[in-house]
């Protein structure tokens, strides 16, 4: 992870130069008080760690605690919620997931505009998604996996229903032809659990959660999202590798602002996080968490989120996810 941030670190570093020219002007005296991030996710989850990693940093180069409340609940609508309710100040931030744009395509009558209730402050990390197959599955690659399934059915595992993982399995099948079965589950665990044991045929998960078991034979990992293969997982091909070349998912992490933030404020913030993401211990911090730094401008992930919006719409439609109600 190191020798990838250094090869990485004079774009960052550049990124945040940038971000940092734009902040000079930030309004006096902030911040004078405790800042909090709200989590929508439960104590524990990825989002809420990667919270409590930022927010020791952030802390650190603000000068003020910066304080981390989980809010979990209805798929994130409660923390998601109470951000659109605070003060507009700079004080209150959240800390979502690529989740946070697909509940804008797929719940009907949120409390909230995904879009023009909030202030894009930062995205902080990106994630790989990897699909992996249980051993039972005779299929090692893209390639036999795709010619097995168009000779017998099989079943897929996700953390959710309309989650990420959902997603990139209908990708895959749009992409390849294929018909694959649903098994949606209550989290990562239980599928992992799943594929483990036999039940479920392949899978689509965060790294994090199966390295183990493919290091130990116990799972066969078949390919990997994004653009280079994972750190972690060097002699895993990534899907354009293994003849995918449309296939580019990648989980996100960010931070957002109530909408009507000043805008000097929020650039204060973003630099303040542009540069705690260059150095190497926090890229450490974050490849723990099987992501990698993922630096942008307010701007730039705005772009980001109106980009994936359209590109998950156009998966959901096509293959015909259900909105909830």
């Amino acid at each position: 992870m190191r020798r990838r941030l250094i090869a990485m670190a004079p774009a960052l570093m550049a990124a945040a130069v940038l971000l940092g020219a734009g902040s000079a002007g930030a309004q006096q005296g902030f911040p004078n008080k405790p800042l909090r991030i709200i989590t929508p996710y439960a104590t524990g989850s990825s989002v809420d760690a990667m919270a409590r990693i930022v927010g020791v940093k952030l802390s650190e180069s603000l000068g003020q605690p910066v304080l981390v409340e989980p809010r979990p609940g209805a798929n994130t609508v409660i923390g998601s919620e109470m951000l659109v309710k605070s003060p507009p100040d700079g004080y209150t931030l959240l800390l979502v997931s690529t989740t946070h744009v697909l509940n804008g395509l797929l719940i009907h009558n949120l409390p909230y505009d995904t879009f023009k209730d909030f202030a894009p402050v930062a995205t902080i990390a990106s994630s790989e998604l990897i699909l992996v197959a249980s051993p039972k599955v005779p299929a090692t690659n893209v390639k036999e996996l795709v010619a097995l399934a168009k000779t017998k059915p099989l079943t897929y595992a996700t953390s959710s229903a309309g989650g990420p993982t959902h997603l990139a399995a209908e990708l895959f099948s749009s992409l390849t032809g294929v018909k694959l079965t649903h098994i949606p589950y209550k989290g990562s665990g239980p599928a992992v659990t799943d594929l483990l044991g036999g039940h479920v045929d392949i899978g689509w998960t965060s790294p994090l959660t199966v390295i183990p078991h493919i290091n130990a034979g116990k799972l066969k990992a078949i390919a990997i999202s994004g653009n280079t293969r994972g750190p972690a997982l060097p002699n895993v091909p990534t899907f354009s590798e293994a003849g995918l070349p449309g296939f580019d998912m990648r989980f996100w992490y960010a931070l957002l602002a109530p909408a009507g933030t000043p805008k000097d404020i929020v650039n204060r913030l973003s630099s303040d996080i542009a540069k705690i993401l260059v150095t190497p211990d926090m890229a450490d911090k974050i490849a723990a968490q099987g992501a990698e730094p993922f630096v942008s401008s307010p701007e730039q992930f705005a772009a980001i989120m109106r980009a994936d919006s359209a590109r998950y719409e156009k998966v959901i439609k096509g293959a015909g996810i259900k909105v909830a109600e």
